[in-house]
């Protein structure tokens, strides 16, 4: 069984098709799947698709693309999220350098705050880094967040940064570009990176693994990543699936 550790269920992309899509994730032997809201509208259909379905748990947060659009009021309603049972973390939060619509200081000051909310709440942080990982490793140490720990989704950085995140008490988490034919820096952090700080992904509808990369990803694909982390260490698949499964419980803190 795996545990797609974030996905965007949420989507627009989903409108059309989602029964047929989480029915198929289902089939493949995808076991749970969190949803990942960011801002009002997708936090909303989070907390929808977990009413819906018991095996669907939501993080919730406000990207840092969107921080100056982020309210007080609207950090105080994601404190108030935190209480419910099925929501298990806070983000995805962080820093993105690459788009320029939040000034950098805001961005920093949405990531400090909301890494102070997941410690006043007790979960872990869901970490999204774009062009920006110096600032990024230098808030979380300055904000003292190995206390919740947390996840570095869709991690892009060197063995070297792994490390140090490992260290701050942060999982790994590999999606789809770890399948990449010319994806150099995954394929070694997949292989130097012991199994038990590992964690899988899709990022759907982004980022599809190989052979479906530019295709809409789905969660069901996860098994492309777990797959290729396998033949990259030299495992059997269904170790890689049930130690990245118990990763994921333990992180989230779901039974």
């Amino acid at each position: 069984m795996y545990i797609d550790t974030h996905v965007h269920l949420n989507a627009e992309q989903y409108e059309e098709d989602i029964d047929e899509v989480i029915q198929r994730a289902l089939d493949a032997g995808i076991e749970k799947m969190v949803v990942i809201g960011f801002d009002r509208k997708t936090i909303l259909k989070a907390m929808e698709l977990t009413e819906q379905h018991a095996f669907i748990y939501a993080v919730v947060g406000w990207h840092p693309v969107d921080a100056i659009d982020c309210t007080e009021k609207d950090l105080e309603w994601i404190e108030s999220l935190a209480a419910h049972p099925k929501v298990v973390g806070i983000g995805e939060t962080g820093l993105d350098y690459h788009w320029d619509k939040s000034p950098k200081d805001i961005q920093q000051e949405v990531f400090r705050k909301q890494i102070r909310l997941a410690q006043k709440v007790g979960l872990p942080i869901i970490i999204h880094n774009r062009d920006a990982t110096a600032d990024v490793i230098r808030i979380l140490k300055e904000e003292g967040a190995e206390k919740t720990g947390g996840i570095m989704h869709c991690f892009g950085g060197s063995v070297e940064t792994a490390k140090e995140c490992i260290d701050m008490n942060f999982m790994i988490s590999l999606g789809g570009p770890v399948t990449f034919k010319n994806a150099k820096t995954p394929k070694e952090v997949a292989t130097e990176i012991p199994l038990d700080y590992l964690l899988i992904e899709t990022d759907a509808p982004y980022l599809a693994p190989h052979p479906n990369r530019g295709k809409r990803n789905e969660p069901a694909w996860v098994v492309l990543v777990a797959e290729e982390i396998a033949r990259l260490k030299d495992l059997p698949v269904e170790e890689v699936a049930k130690i990245t499964t118990m990763n994921a419980l333990r992180t989230f803190n779901i039974t």
